[in-house]
């Protein structure tokens, strides 16, 4: 297959340094070359303000938590994936990404908060204070990003969403209620889903917070099963 033949794929990083952006998608890198696609590496957001760049964009591969983007940036996003283009991201790089009402409109979700461990538990005085032990939960067991997925166990990062009915929610994890906790009941929250969102798709894993996390077999998996599920 020529270059010009190759779908095309803009891989997005940056942002916080503790969702280490660069490793994670370096990691993903490989498959999308094996996937077919061209890819444009870049830590801009302002990639999106190009409307040529997005027009011939197929698809979106983005890791930013905490970032920073124009509004013209946003809307360029937004214009591409109702236009086509897929969007695909996990865990604050995608829904802690950039603050902006256009842009959650787009995804469909933000994170609000991520449980810390008991005060009984050990404390390293690092991220590790937030990690617990939680389950990832398939509900659309059908659909092609978890066929065949089936529950699986994390220690790590659980993200707390706040979400819309527009979602298709293919997984959830169910947050407890601890009696230090100022929440009196279990909250179940989307922990992976899907959005169609004009000619395009979204996917949103909220998994990911460390390389570790990603290397896992489940998430890998939804990851490029939703590139493949995504793309135009």
């Amino acid at each position: 297959m020529s270059v010009d033949a190759r779908r095309r794929a803009i891989v997005l990083r940056g942002g916080w340094d503790g969702h280490d952006p660069y490793r994670a998608t370096d990691e993903s890198l490989a498959f999308l070359e094996q996937a077919g696609f061209a890819c444009v590496v870049t830590d801009d957001p302002e990639i999106y303000a190009d409307p040529a760049a997005m027009a011939s964009t197929d698809l979106v591969l983005q890791c930013v938590t905490m970032g920073t983007a124009s509004k013209e940036a946003v809307r360029g996003l937004a214009d591409a994936v109702a236009a086509g283009t897929g969007l695909v991201g996990w865990h604050g790089g995608i829904v802690d990404s950039f603050r902006d009402p256009r842009y959650l409109h787009l995804v469909g979700g933000q994170f609000v908060h991520h449980p810390p461990n008991g005060p009984a538990e050990s404390r390293a005085g690092d991220g590790t204070d937030n990690f617990v032990d939680h389950r990832i939960e398939i509900v659309a067991s059908d659909h092609p990003i978890v066929a065949g997925i089936a529950d699986f166990d994390l220690r790590t990062e659980q993200y707390w969403v706040l979400t819309d009915g527009l979602n298709d929610v293919l997984a959830t994890t169910t947050i407890a209620a601890r009696s230090f906790d100022p929440w009196q009941n279990p909250v179940t929250c989307p922990a992976v889903w899907t959005r169609k969102w004009g000619d395009g798709r979204v996917v949103v894993v909220t998994p990911g917070h460390r390389l570790e996390d990603l290397r896992q077999a489940p998430v890998r998996t939804m990851i490029e099963r939703g590139v493949t599920w995504a793309a135009r």
